[in-house]
């Protein structure tokens, strides 16, 4: 998607509701920080308040996506691009969340092995000591909570019964037994618990 076409389409729409940036972001309960954001297409409007400001730009959520007002004759070709854009995009998204899990991963364990060595073998006051270790306990413990929530939230995993995809709660996540990003979980289509399997596309 061309954010900044999408940005100028969003400042125009603005300006021809005789608009200013804060009386939008008023509307839409937000900052006018965040208006400059889209309009100079450094960011995008977040999918939960997109419908409300297609509703106060009176455009389309395919026209905001598009950045351009669009005419029947190409407006579902156009809202098939815009689906397949997104798609792509969250890909992308989900694979760059995992590349993050496996650093966090990676630096909460080491860390934490480093903080526990240095604690059983090096002279120190037991105070000392105790605060390492407690140390790196806590950033071991966070770092296994952001990964296990980044590991649930990005793409999706696969039923090796029904083959369904779907997003599991952090809770069964957290409880599944696994190896590596398969894990053994009831499906919420078959209701059978089977290895399922992280991917990435729907």
């Amino acid at each position: 998607m061309d954010q900044a076409k999408i940005g100028k389409f969003i400042a125009n729409c603005r300006k021809n509701k005789n608009m200013t940036q804060a009386e939008l972001a008023e509307k839409l309960n937000i900052t006018d920080r965040a208006i400059s954001k889209w309009e100079t297409g450094k960011g995008m409007p977040d999918s939960s308040i997109m419908l409300e400001l297609c509703n106060e730009l009176d455009i389309s959520v395919n026209e905001l996506l598009s950045g351009e007002v669009l005419k029947m004759d190409n407006y579902n070709q156009k809202a098939e691009e815009n689906l397949l854009e997104m798609k792509k995009q969250k890909e992308e998204t989900d694979k760059e969340m995992l590349r993050l899990e496996m650093v966090i991963g990676y630096i909460s364990t080491i860390t934490f092995l480093i903080l526990v060595f240095v604690a059983c073998f090096v002279q120190m006051h037991s105070v000392i000591r105790i605060l390492l270790i407690l140390g790196g306990s806590i950033v071991f413990t966070v770092g296994i909570i952001n990964v296990i929530k980044i590991e649930q939230t990005a793409g999706y995993y696969e039923c090796d019964n029904c083959h369904y995809k779907y997003i599991p709660t952090y809770k069964s996540v957290l409880l599944a037994m696994h190896y590596g990003r398969t894990r053994y979980m009831k499906c919420p289509k078959c209701h059978k618990k089977t290895w399922n399997k992280k991917v990435l596309t729907k």
